[in-house]
C-alpha cells in the first residue's frame, strides 16, 4: 500500500528522541558513562543506572549516574565521556528500518523533528550525513534549551512550526521523553528497544508501546 493511501494525519509534527529511538547507541553510551566515572575515581554505575540517565543533558546525566563524584570534577568527567564516545562513534548506526519509516512519514506530509539530550554539535554531525540530509525539519538539543523532562524543547518546536500540542506526537525510549510530552500537553509513543524498561512507561499514558522499528512504522502509518 502506498503511503499516499493512508488516512488523514492526526499529528502534523512528529518529534523523535535520538539515542535508543532512532540511533542504536544505548549499549555504547552505557559503557562510555561507566568508563568516564571509573576514570575520575567515582563508583561505577550499573548498566541499569547508566542507561537510566540516557536522554538527559550530558552533565545532568553524568552527575546523576555518579553521585559521589564532586562537582569540581564534572569538567573532567564530561571530557572523559566525550573521549570514550569519540572512540566508538563510527560503530554507531541508525536502527534497521528507520530510514524507510522517516521517508514514509515525509511522503505522508508529516513534519519531522528531533528532541534529544545530545549536544548540538553531536546531533549536527549525525544529521549532516548523506542519508539524513534534509530529512528533519527541525531539532532541539539539551545544550541549546532546557533538558528533559522539561517541556521547553517541544514548546519551542511547536512555536517554530505553529503546531498545537494536540497535533504533536513525541516518540522516545525513556521515561524522560514521555514525561516531557506529558509536561508539554502532547501525546507520546514509547519504544521498548532502547534505554528504559517499558514497565515504567504505562504510568505516563503513551498511546502505544512498540517493540521494534517495524512495529513503530506500522503503528504510525495507521494511527498518526
Amino acid at each position: 500500500m502506498s503511503a499516499k493511501n493512508f488516512r488523514p494525519r492526526r499529528f502534523d509534527l512528529i518529534a523523535f528522541d535520538w539515542d535508543g529511538t532512532l540511533f542504536d547507541s544505548t549499549a555504547i553510551i552505557v559503557r562510555c558513562i561507566q568508563a568516564a566515572v571509573r576514570d575520575v575515581g567515582g563508583t561505577v554505575p550499573t548498566d541499569k543506572e547508566a542507561a537510566y540517565v540516557i536522554g538527559m543533558g550530558l552533565m545532568q546525566a553524568l552527575a546523576h549516574a555518579a553521585p559521589d563524584v564532586p562537582p569540581e570534577k564534572y569538567t573532567e568527567l564530561g571530557n572523559r565521556y566525550r573521549f570514550h564516545y569519540i572512540q566508538h562513534q563510527d560503530d554507531l548506526s541508525l536502527f534497521e528500518g528507520v530510514l524507510p519509516l522517516l521517508n514514509d512519514l515525509r511522503e505522508r506530509g508529516h513534519l519531522l523533528a528531533v528532541a534529544t539530550g545530545k549536544s548540538r554539535r553531536g546531533l549536527d554531525e549525525a544529521l549532516h550525513t548523506v542519508q539524513l540530509k534534509g530529512v528533519f525539519d527541525g531539532s532541539r538539543t539539551a545544550d541549546q534549551t532546557a533538558g528533559k523532562p522539561h517541556p521547553l524543547m517541544l514548546q519551542e518546536l511547536m512555536a517554530e512550526f505553529d503546531v498545537a500540542p494536540e497535533r504533536l506526537l513525541m516518540i522516545g525510549d525513556t521515561t524522560h521523553d514521555l514525561q516531557m510530552a506529558v509536561n508539554a500537553g502532547c501525546a507520546s509513543v514509547g519504544v521498548s528497544y532502547g534505554a528504559h524498561e517499558p514497565d515504567a512507561f504505562h504510568a505516563l499514558q503513551p498511546l502505544a508501546v512498540v517493540h521494534s522499528v517495524r512495529e513503530l512504522h506500522d503503528w504510525l502509518l495507521h494511527n498518526a
